[in-house]
């Protein structure tokens, strides 16, 4: 046991003299493990050491992973991860965010060799249905076993072999104490000169302008969150009135509240909310400031890479003064994805915004080793190939072909660029999804390449197959087959009892590099995707998203046909999702013909329900998703009323069912695009179909009231009626057009 307390002690005085971190790793069976950790720790001066495990010694600080988001702003002097109990990757990058400069990670692990073939607890979360553990492969914890061998600054101690060797080091001989650099800049609240220009680019937001937001970005452990709340508390002492927070979950925004707090001791504080003569700084759900906007002077949204562009565009439309902040290689959403996308929206909608970078550590020094190898081990430093390696990459020098995972886990260069190319590509990104990835027992992996690098890639999940016993379950909601999403979806809400029986494959992420964007690559990989599917004999492809008019539009043209539209948008993406299909075999042709007539079945009535606040765009896509031909159900009385009403002879109250006919028909034929103007083309849908109020109707058309409404929709149905009616329909339009 004093071998465990020396090499302890030395990493500790290694870690304090550089004001970095350092890792131990145990690996062996896990009472063993868990004896040389409690070693090592006693009189190791560690005093806030949380144990990430199932199991612990008594009295110990034990936490579960499933906890870890609480540490997100959090700092210790230790910390214990018992993988035995499970690696969730997840966790594991929050968990060690926390350890603040001068500290340890005690690892604890299976026996190296034979961890990769351990039986995780995490296997809990990839394994699909009908739930056999040993499908999950161990792609990532071999990958895993070779970065921990070859780390800087870790050591590694195996039960049953020698023990290593480490110098003790001191400050005396380590040269530069990064804490004093870090503490260089500040001014009393603030640890960091980049931590000070944040703070002012945050108070600048609000004093300066209106329409100039600032955009903080940073890595783990640079003070972002801190200066939000310190820049709050400086604001709610001169008079501002009320900031609203926001972020992905409320824990996401503690680290901001306490540094508000520690800076207004005499404020009240709650979880939610904190008081200061009369000032508030309160936290509000995302979702909830989007259906129901309120006052604010100012609004801070904390990790926004972890919410979806449209979301945050519609609170960049509701609030004139806002600052964004987000971390660059984040555990739900990533910086650099956010960059890509938001950046351009924010180009487009404000004049004159900021973007402000803090670079400097806080919490540990600069170069910090266990930083460098949680960034490897989780692939958070994944980055796509360059964009001038694959400018000139188009469809007909690019190809298409299915990875084997055994060789993608040994070819570090080919997985950073495909993962990096989903990071970009998709705002919810996680290190779990990496796991996923190597690991997932129905999944398929495609790349297409240009001269070597990954300029697309799509992974796909298999699905469906069950016998005519496990259908039915699905369909009567008894089971809830995890990992099969289309067929699920398809009997339990749509009530397709066959659904489940067939084979299917999902499109679970499908990325193309943004250099090469609209050059048709990603339409080029969904064909190859359909070709290769046929010869395995499977029945429909499908894919399910969170819906914008732009993804919408690429599905359409690829023939994928809309069968679901969520009711209820997500919380965090603040869109609706929707599954669409394409048929490869005859049996799927079938499936997706009665799953698209009945959506669009649905769809006219959903609209005036749970779909009334949806898009007036998006409602006017999916009504028209299937190109409808077929003649209208008007009768010669239904023309009579709508000719009323189209020219001002009759008030729409009377006439709404008839008007309600020709509106679903024509908006579901695709020629009626080009008829109406999209003010108009949204009248007809705001009124008509989700049946609004006028004053509610004026609102989303920016209309000053209900004679305008009528106005707009009069204008609509005058070339519908020429375009649809028959020839007598259409003479007493113009009869009465030319009155």
């Amino acid at each position: 046991m004093d071998n465990f307390r020396k090499i302890t002690a030395a990493l500790v005085a290694a870690a304090k003299a550089s004001y970095q971190r350092r890792a131990l790793v145990f690996s062996g069976d896990q009472n063993w493990c868990l004896q040389a950790a409690q070693a090592s720790l006693e009189g190791a001066l560690l005093e806030r050491v949380p144990w990430i495990s199932a199991s612990a010694p008594e009295n110990a600080w034990k936490l579960e992973a499933a906890k870890a988001h609480q540490f997100l702003g959090q700092e210790v002097d230790a910390l214990v991860f018992n993988a035995h109990s499970g690696f969730d990757l997840d966790a594991f990058g929050i968990i060690t965010g926390a350890i603040r400069g001068g500290g340890l990670l005690f690892l604890l692990t299976p026996p190296l060799a034979a961890w990769p073939a351990f039986p995780d607890p995490e296997h809990a979360r990839i394994v699909t249905f009908p739930y056999r553990m040993t499908d999950v492969t161990g792609r990532f914890i071999e990958r895993l076993v070779r970065l921990i061998r070859k780390a800087e600054g870790m050591v590694l101690v195996e039960q049953a072999k020698a023990f290593p060797k480490v110098q003790q080091v001191t400050s005396a001989n380590t040269g530069i104490n990064d804490k004093s650099m870090a503490d260089k800049g500040g001014d009393g609240e603030c640890r960091t000169a980049d931590q000070r220009r944040a703070v002012e680019a945050i108070v600048k937001v609000m004093t300066g302008q209106r329409r100039r937001p600032v955009v903080l970005t940073s890595d783990r452990g640079r003070g972002k969150s801190a200066a939000l709340g310190i820049g709050a508390a400086r604001l709610l002492r001169r008079g501002i009135k009320r900031i609203i927070v926001t972020g992905p979950r409320l824990d996401t925004v503690t680290s901001l509240f306490q540094h508000a707090q520690r800076l207004l001791p005499q404020a009240s504080v709650s979880r939610t909310v904190l008081t200061l003569h009369g000032a508030r700084l309160e936290f509000a759900a995302p979702d909830a400031l989007i259906r129901a906007p309120q006052p604010a002077d100012l609004l801070l949204v904390d990790e926004a890479a972890a919410l979806s562009a449209p979301l945050l565009e519609q609170l960049l439309q509701h609030y004139p003064r806002i600052a964004f902040a987000t971390t660059m290689h984040g555990y739900e959403g990533t910086g650099r994805g956010f960059a890509l996308r938001f950046h351009k929206v924010l180009d487009e909608r404000t004049r004159g915004w900021r973007a402000l970078r803090l670079e400097t550590p806080i919490r540990w020094g600069s170069g910090d080793p266990l930083e460098h190898f949680v960034f490897q081990a989780l692939l958070l430093n994944a980055k796509a190939a360059p964009a001038a390696a694959v400018a000139l990459a188009r469809p007909e020098n690019t190809l298409v072909e299915q990875l084997d995972r055994e060789v993608l886990v040994k070819d570090e260069a080919t997985l950073s660029q495909l993962f990096g190319l989903l990071v970009l590509a998709h705002y919810q990104t996680r290190p779990y999804d990496l796991r996923h990835l190597l690991d997932g027992p129905n999944l398929l992996v495609y790349a297409m390449r240009y001269r070597g690098h990954v300029v697309a890639t799509a992974l796909l999940a298999l699905e469906g197959g069950f016998d005519e016993e496990t259908a039915r379950g699905v369909w009567e909601g008894r089971i809830r087959p995890h990992g099969h999403l289309l067929p699920e979806s398809l009997a339990a809400h749509m009530g397709l009892v066959q659904a489940p029986r067939l084979r299917c494959a999902r499109i679970m992420r499908i990325a193309v590099h943004p250099a090469v964007q609209s050059q048709g690559l990603g339409s080029q990989l969904v064909g190859a995707l359909i070709k290769e599917l046929k010869t395995k004999e499977l029945d429909y492809l499908g894919s399910s998203f969170g819906v914008t008019e732009e993804l919408l539009r690429f599905w359409e043209r690829l023939d994928f046909l809309p069968v679901r539209l969520s009711v209820k948008r997500g919380a965090t993406s603040g869109a609706h999702s929707v599954l669409v299909l394409y048929p490869l075999l005859n049996s799927g042709q079938a499936l997706v013909k009665v799953a698209h007539h009945r959506f669009q079945a649905h769809l006219p009535h959903q609209l005036s329900d749970p779909l009334r606040e949806l898009e007036p765009r998006l409602a006017a896509c999916f009504l028209r998703c299937g190109g409808r031909t077929s003649s209208l159900p008007l009768d010669r009385q239904d023309w009579c009323d709508v000719l009323a009403f189209a020219f001002g002879w009759r008030v729409y109250e009377v006439c709404i069912a008839p008007i309600w006919k020709l509106v679903c028909g024509a908006l579901a034929v695709p020629e009626s695009e080009r008829l109406l103007g999209e003010e108009e083309r949204n009248a007809l849908i705001v009124k008509v179909l989700q049946k609004r109020s006028w004053g509610e109707a004026a609102a989303v058309l920016e209309l000053s009231g209900r004679a305008q409404v009528i106005e707009a929709l009069r204008r609509a149905l005058r070339p519908l009626v020429l375009h649809f009616g028959n020839e007598t329909v259409r003479r007493e339009a113009e009869r009465l057009g030319g009155c």
